[in-house]
């Protein structure tokens, strides 16, 4: 639930006549975070811009993430004016806010919730969430349908993660880049094994092209050439150095 400072249940009543007005382009609310989580069919064009890695535990539940920064806070594909980079990819995981879809224990169903403190809600300027008679307009319909969706990629997502995971792809991996002296360190981070993979029996390895895993987890792979392309984008973000960046 990052990104939301006030999520609440989005109500016919409490809500009728709230209006969004998001301004295009305006993703402050995304600058302090270093990671965000990805659907696996988004993994190949994620793969072009940042490092893709898995996070989880050992005996628990694993998913995707993209790294969009190197330090705690921080992501280096937004600019001053919260404008995201020019051509790179914006994840689904980015776009869906303000709203989102809560689940509840013991309750089946998955509600719709908002961040009320978003600065883009409220009852002058923007577009309405529901019609006069309380009925969702096609804004609401069409964000409702948008998390429905990525909910369901995300799922599927947990499903090639926790795969991998029962054939032992997954190995833990630390990410240190040094720049001027100074180091920063990435833990709890999981990668695919290459060398695991290319000792999967026959049966092994066509269940995971079978089941469509096998792009996916070569967008992983290529991905990680750009952990030194993060460290150089940091790096040029600071005070200009005679040293360069190093990753290991």
């Amino acid at each position: 639930m990052i990104f939301y400072d006030t999520p609440m249940a989005l109500n016919r009543e409490r809500h009728r006549r709230l209006k969004l007005d998001k301004q295009a382009g305006d993703y402050s609310y995304a600058r302090q975070t270093n990671s965000v989580l990805l659907a696996a069919t988004e993994m190949i064009e994620a793969a072009k811009d940042y490092p893709l890695v898995f996070v989880g535990k050992p005996g628990g539940d694993f998913t995707v993430a993209g790294l969009v920064g190197l330090r705690d806070r921080e992501n280096l594909f937004l600019d001053d004016s919260g404008q995201w980079a020019t051509g790179r990819y914006l994840p689904a995981f980015v776009r869906r806010y303000p709203f989102v879809l809560a689940e509840e224990d013991g309750n089946p169903n998955l509600t719709v919730c908002i961040d009320e403190k978003f600065s883009g809600f409220g009852e002058e300027k923007g577009e309405l969430l529901f019609d006069p008679e309380g009925n969702e307009t096609e804004l609401l319909k069409s964000q409702v349908a948008f998390l429905q969706l990525f909910h369901a990629e995300m799922q599927r997502t947990r499903a090639f993660a926790a795969r991998l995971a029962e054939l032992d792809l997954l190995v833990a991996r630390t990410i240190r880049v040094e720049h001027d002296g100074r180091q920063e360190v990435l833990d709890s981070l999981f990668v695919i094994d290459e060398q695991k993979l290319r000792d999967l029996d026959d049966a092994q390895a066509l269940g995971l092209y079978r089941d469509g895993y096998m792009p996916w987890i070569y967008a992983h792979l290529q991905s990680l050439g750009n952990i030194e392309r993060l460290a150089l984008i940091q790096a040029q973000s600071q005070p200009q150095s005679s040293a360069s960046p190093g990753m290991r």
